[in-house]
C-alpha cells in the first residue's frame, strides 16, 4: 500500500507538470497568433496617412484577431458607419438648437449629407463582400463628400455668425476622414 502511495506523490506533481507545460505551449501559441495579427493590421494600415487612427479602429473590434485583409477593410467601413451616425445626430442637435435660419438649413443639409453617407457606407460593404472592391472604393469614396461639403461650409457660415463646432464634432470629423483614407487605401491594395 505504501508503495501505491509513494508512487501518487511522484506522478501528481508529474501531472502538474504535464499541464502546465500544456497551457503554457498554448499561451504561447496564441500569443504568436495575436502577433501575427497585429503585423497584418499594422501593414494594411501603414499606408493611411494616418496608421495610428486605423489601427485604433480595427482594435477596437474583437473580431480583428481573425480578421483578414477584408474583414479588416471591413472594420474601418464599419467604424466609418458609426461615425457617420455620430455626425448625422450631432448636426442634428446644432440644428434644433440655433436660432439662425441659414444656420439651421445648413445643419439640417449636413445631417441630409451624413445620413446619404450612411446609405454609400451601407452599400459599400454589399459590394466588399461580393468582392467588388472597385465599387466598394467608390462607394467609400462618395461617402465622404458630404463630410466635406458640410465641414466647409460650416467653417465658413459660423466664422460670420460668431459660433464654434464643438471640438467633439471637429475631432470626429477628423477621424471620418481619416479612416476614409484609410479604408479606400486598404480596398485598393486587394
Amino acid at each position: 500500500m505504501t508503495s501505491f502511495k509513494a508512487s501518487m506523490l511522484v506522478a501528481l506533481p508529474l501531472y502538474h507538470l504535464l499541464i502546465l507545460l500544456l497551457v503554457l505551449t498554448s499561451f504561447q501559441h496564441a500569443t504568436k497568433l495575436v502577433l501575427a495579427d497585429e503585423k497584418l493590421i499594422e501593414q494594411q494600415c501603414h499606408n493611411a496617412e494616418v496608421p495610428a487612427t486605423c489601427i485604433q479602429c480595427v482594435n477596437s473590434d474583437p473580431t480583428a484577431i481573425k480578421a483578414d485583409k477584408v474583414g479588416i477593410a471591413a472594420i474601418v467601413i464599419n467604424c466609418l458607419s458609426d461615425n457617420v451616425e455620430t455626425l448625422a445626430k450631432n448636426m442634428s442637435s446644432m440644428a434644433s438648437t440655433v436660432q439662425d435660419k441659414s444656420l439651421k438649413s445648413m445643419f439640417n443639409e449636413c445631417t441630409k449629407g451624413f445620413l446619404e453617407a450612411r446609405r454609400d457606407l451601407s452599400t459599400a460593404m454589399k459590394e466588399l463582400k461580393k468582392k467588388n472592391y472597385d465599387q466598394t472604393n467608390l462607394r467609400v469614396r462618395k461617402a465622404v463628400t458630404p463630410e466635406l461639403d458640410c465641414k466647409n461650409n460650416v467653417v465658413d457660415k459660423i466664422k460670420l455668425a460668431v459660433l464654434q463646432l464643438p471640438d467633439d464634432v471637429l475631432y470626429t470629423m477628423r477621424v471620418y476622414e481619416e479612416l476614409t483614407n484609410a479604408a479606400m487605401r486598404i480596398i485598393d491594395r486587394f
